[in-house]
């Protein structure tokens, strides 16, 4: 058999590289995009039925800025949601994202201690209420993808409570450009609580090489929930605000309700529960007969994921001459929202975004993406645009209210920035979508918030003209625009 001479042997060398390279190319391809496109655990992307709805509460956090300078907060939203936890008897189920004292202590006068707070109550209630149920469902954040231990969920877990963390692998990835190649080369290494070496980034404790590659898939539970029984009733909160110490000063929205809508919103975090941890599913509590309606023109409808996409453009696409929009917003970038805004400024309608500048990050200053090219966008449309008067917290409102020219009001509001990550079945997120009249209590109450805040009433600065933060750089509009469409981003 004749030889093979060195050349040959380098040019078979050379042939099986390119074939492990283009195989490896190929696997990373059809990891990216199988990932980003598989079906979606079962349950999400709900689109609850519309049910008459009984008494609705409307609640928010607002910070502003007073005469002197200083800033100033009105908190309603963890104190109601400390008082529906301290009546429950039967079950509680809380979903929520940020819960932890990560990213600066609560040591200002004006901040509050909210992740210690709520793992004081809900193990009270467990230690005092015999055969009660509790279900906490939360984000692997809070445990930095598992490099350390999350001393308020071992404490839960010592008391009894049932704690899920999400399995995030579950969802669809948002970031296909690193997590089709995380999934094939880093996703079975798992972690461990020892400590790593590297910094971490949104603490002072070192987290491990492994947590940082997991960090890179940029994917949450982003959902802030509350179900609990109320006596013979159900009662749900629905809301935007994180029981996260640093997060204590944001502003804020929620909703309280109950009726049927409560059974469809429990049954969304059951969705999440079956996909992460089948052992902790809970019984399906009886319906009770939804109590006296308060306002028969008035209805509530829950929606997860890609329907809140679906419903608020849907609800844009109405808006006409003679109608209000009024959006409050942390995140705005999502290309199918912001082009359904324009139209409806175009075709008369009067559109306002009150949005956060995003110019601070938990003592960090950011560079005002996505909101502050997408408002230079609007604002060449015909949309008027604020910006939250902001002193280190953030405007962490996710709200859209709609008053057509016949007084029909509609609100949608809850958990989700309108981004991409947000509403195109990524993260887990929450919305509720009540429908009434420009009479109807809790969304009158939403219409006042917005005036007063876009009008700075009462001698409180509230807002900001839009040339505080313009920006027109095409550079920078072309960043969002790539970090969007790419998932190589945080928002």
């Amino acid at each position: 058999m004749p030889e093979i001479d060195q050349a040959t042997h380098g040019r078979i060398r050379l042939r099986w590289r390119r074939i492990a390279l283009a195989t490896l190319a190929l696997a990373w391809i059809a990891s990216g995009t199988w990932h980003s496109v598989k079906p979606l655990p079962e349950g999400l992307a709900l689109t609850g039925g519309q049910y008459p709805a009984p008494v609705i509460e409307y609640l928010a956090d607002d910070t502003w800025v007073d005469e002197d300078g200083e800033r100033r907060i009105d908190r309603t939203i963890f104190d109601r949601k400390l008082e529906l936890i301290a009546q429950a008897e039967r079950l509680i189920v809380a979903d929520m994202f940020l819960f932890n004292e990560f990213a600066g202590a609560a040591d200002d006068d004006d901040m509050r201690a909210l992740s210690s707070e709520l793992t004081e109550a809900l193990v009270e209630q467990q230690t005092a209420v015999p055969g009660l149920e509790i279900v906490f469902i939360t984000d692997p954040i809070n445990t930095v993808y598992g490099s350390m231990e999350s001393p308020h969920l071992q404490t839960m877990r010592e008391a009894g409570i049932e704690v899920v963390v999400t399995d995030l692998d579950r969802l669809r990835d948002s970031n296909p450009a690193w997590s089709g190649l995380w999934r094939l080369c880093c996703r079975w290494l798992g972690n461990n609580t020892d400590g790593g070496w590297l910094p971490n980034p949104v603490g002072d404790e070192p987290i491990t090489l492994r947590s940082w590659k997991r960090l890179a898939n940029f994917k949450a539970n982003h959902r802030k929930t509350l179900v609990v029984d109320h006596g013979e009733t159900w009662k749900g909160l629905v809301t935007s605000a994180n029981p996260h110490d640093a997060s204590s000063a944001h502003s804020n929205q929620a909703v309280v309700l109950s009726g049927p809508a409560v059974f469809e919103l429990l049954a969304s975090e059951r969705a999440i529960v079956a996909f992460s941890d089948n052992g902790a599913l809970w019984d399906r509590p009886p319906e009770a007969v939804p109590p006296q309606m308060a306002d028969a023109d008035l209805s509530i409808q829950v929606l997860t994921e890609s329907a809140i996409r679906d419903a608020v453009i849907e609800l844009l696409d109405f808006a006409d001459s003679g109608d209000e929009v009024e959006l409050s917003m942390f995140y705005l970038s999502h290309r199918g929202i912001i082009e359904a805004m324009k139209d409806a400024a175009g075709r008369g309608a009067s559109v306002s975004a009150l949005l956060d500048p995003n110019e601070h990050a938990f003592g960090r200053r950011k560079n005002g993406v996505p909101n502050r090219p997408v408002a230079a966008e609007l604002t060449r449309a015909g949309v008027d645009v604020r910006w939250c008067h902001t002193t280190g917290e953030q405007c962490h409102d996710k709200q859209l209210l709609v008053r057509f020219g016949d007084g029909q009001t509609e609100l949608i509001a809850g958990t989700a920035n309108y981004t991409r990550r947000n509403l195109d079945d990524l993260n887990p997120e929450t919305a509720l979508h009540l429908r009434g009249t420009d009479a109807t209590p809790p969304l009158v109450q939403a219409r006042q918030r917005f005036d007063e805040r876009w009008n700075n009433r009462n001698g409180r600065s509230y807002s900001l003209d839009y040339d505080e933060y313009a920006d027109e750089s095409r550079l920078r509009y072309w960043q969002y625009r790539i970090m969007e469409a790419t998932g190589l981003s945080t928002f």
